[in-house]
């Protein structure tokens, strides 16, 4: 690294470096989409029971969300490059357990251990661009294209299980992760310096189950909300379980020295608000998936792999949209009035998505496209502050903090989103399905599938023959259609809502240029260091 008047400026080897971390955030955000295809694949030979079908695709983001906080803090503690290569190795032989598990159980086992190495892979990566990247501008360009990593990882994930099963079994969605992980392995050591707390102090253990205890309750009641279409009351039990757990939990960081999450993370202008500012980017994103993923398929009648390739679309304009948000502020553009700008792009791809039909492909694409670059734009600005802001020897915590924040947001824009759709659909279903044809002489049961879900609509109307099936599908896709425009009008509102509270949360948050903190640990290879600034400033490793 050579330096700058905004710090060290980091040479081939720090992006070399960064490319290689690219490989488990890719992966990682792949493993979220990759199973979508593999289903049918799945029950026909492990005959997987309904309550282990659901843990199957569940298990891996509960094991994400349950751990990021805890992994974040082992991070900083123990060292990120550590935890990064221990990560990798669990991710890997956990695919490969996977990939040829001969039971329900053994899939589901392999994916929860594949959501713990999930937890210590993500927030190691982007502590670990924190510390690589110590100039301000590098490091915005860095973690803009890592954000936009991260959104088209999940689109290419679906598309990767689709072409994966059509050529192989389907454990070969599962294998994709292992030579990567191998390659992640012998790079890493010889390109990425380890980095820790030099003075972490001892750890708080208790805090790890109160952590684990706070989020998973209120990620599987907004989970089951989305799944239910509506709050139950085991959804809100188990919500207010986990709000208590978190007051329980918080208190206890307050009051401790050995704090897992150190209280003063919150002391830096703009790391709580680009916490809660992210989160709600990320409601905005899941939420629009939810329908979008549905709309392609159901609605338009397209094929599983072949939605999943037009979803690919708009991952175009996502892959600009990160590097063009960080470029404008570079440039001098006030970064709390582009953040506003992401927010109200955001928001009109959202109104470009209430004008779509029931044959609308290009209105969707186009809306999912604006909507995906706005929110894009958002998450890469907000996470270079978030990370930017804070020392250095947290940026695992911080990161931490980061994710389970988007875990919430994705999940309450499912859930809250999700929900307001499907009312309307119930409602519309129920007023133009409510008795005579198409509904004549059609089960009772069928009738309640009907009216609960459109893909229960599309299987009830396949079974019909004639002019009665195509009546009932017509019916339900206009009300699914009806209850997607509300929902986007709902979204919009929140993102105008967003756009108007970021410059006042921001207003006093200035540049997020490097800050005092964290020790590359020395020894050997690639963590040497080649000296140390006065004032406790970070030390920057010699290549």
């Amino acid at each position: 690294m050579t330096p700058t008047s905004t710090g060290l400026r980091a040479g081939r080897r720090e992006w070399t470096a960064f490319v290689v971390l690219m490989l488990p955030l890719l992966l990682v955000s792949m493993d979220v989409s990759v199973l979508y295809f593999a289903v049918p694949a799945i029950s026909r030979e492990l005959h997987p029971s309904s309550t282990q079908q659901l843990w199957i695709f569940d298990i891996y983001a509960f094991a994400l969300a349950g751990l990021l906080i805890t992994m974040g803090a082992l991070g900083d503690r123990f060292g990120r490059r550590k935890l990064l290569l221990f990560g990798a190795a669990a991710f890997g032989a956990a695919s490969i357990a996977a990939a040829y598990a001969q039971s329900a159980d053994m899939l589901i086992a392999a994916r929860a251990v594949l959501g713990i190495g999930g937890a210590t892979l993500m927030p190691s990566t982007m502590a670990l661009v924190r510390n690589l990247f110590l100039d301000e501008k590098q490091r915005a360009k860095a973690i803009a294209i890592w954000s936009s990593a991260m959104a088209g990882g999940i689109a290419l994930g679906s598309v990767m299980s689709g072409v994966m099963i059509e050529h192989f079994w389907w454990g070969s969605v599962f294998l994709i992760n292992v030579p990567a992980m191998v390659l992640l392995l012998a790079l890493v050591p010889l390109l990425v310096p380890e980095f820790k707390n030099p003075a972490p102090g001892p750890f708080d253990l208790p805090s790890v189950p109160l952590s684990m205890a706070a989020v998973l309750p209120v990620i599987y009641g907004l989970k089951k909300t989305a799944a239910d279409n509506g709050l139950g009351l085991i959804p809100v039990l188990s919500i207010v379980a986990g709000l208590a757990i978190g007051a329980v939990f918080v208190r206890r960081q307050l009051t401790r020295r050995d704090a897992m999450i150190s209280p003063q993370l919150f002391h830096h202008r703009g790391f709580g608000p680009s916490i809660a500012l992210n989160a709600l980017a990320t409601f905005a994103m899941m939420g629009s998936a939810y329908f979008t993923t549905q709309y392609l398929q159901s609605v338009l009648g397209k094929g599983a792999l072949e939605a999943a390739l037009w979803s690919l679309a708009p991952s175009v304009c996502v892959g600009i949209a990160g590097p063009a948000a960080a470029a404008a502020v570079q440039r001098g553009a006030d970064r709390a009035s582009v953040i506003g700008a992401g927010f109200v792009t955001g928001a009109i791809g959202y109104g470009i998505l209430a004008l779509a039909g029931p044959d609308s492909l290009w209105t969707v694409l186009i809306g999912a496209a604006v909507l995906a670059s706005g929110i894009v734009a958002v998450m890469s600005l907000v996470t270079d502050m978030a990370i930017g802001t804070v020392p250095p020897e947290r940026a695992g915590s911080a990161a931490a903090l980061l994710e389970t924040g988007q875990e919430f947001g994705g999940a309450m824009g499912m859930a809250v989103l999700g929900s307001v759709g499907t009312a309307v659909y119930r409602s519309d279903v129920k007023g133009s399905l409510g008795g005579g044809p198409p509904t004549d002489g059609l089960p009772t049961d069928a009738l309640d599938q009907v009216r609960e879900t459109l893909g229960a609509a599309v299987a009830v109307a396949g079974r019909l023959k004639g002019q009665a099936g195509d009546q009932m599908l017509d019916a339900a896709r206009e009300a699914f259609t009806h209850g997607m425009r509300i929902a986007c009008g709902a979204g919009a509102l929140v993102l105008v809502a967003a756009a108007v509270l970021a410059p006042v949360t921001l207003r006093r948050v200035g540049p997020t240029g490097p800050t005092a903190g964290g020790t590359p640990s020395t020894g050997g290879d690639a963590a040497a260091a080649d000296g140390e600034e006065t004032a406790g400033r970070e030390v920057a490793p010699s290549h």
